[in-house]
């Protein structure tokens, strides 16, 4: 389960990108070694949908 932490991102911050960076372990449990995180390569360089944010 998540920390606090993980689910509770600050204003402005991507709630997906926080959780992943947050609950790394758990949320990149199914990759593989060296493998990219589909969904943290498509919020890559603030690529974030306004509807993730923060407000």
């Amino acid at each position: 389960m998540p920390s606090d932490r993980a689910n509770n991102p600050p204003k402005g911050e991507c709630r997906q990108c926080w959780l992943h960076a947050y609950d790394s372990r758990e949320q990149h449990k199914h990759l593989g070694p060296g493998e990219d995180c589909p969904q943290c390569v498509a919020h890559m360089g603030g690529n974030c949908p306004d509807s993730m944010i923060v407000r």
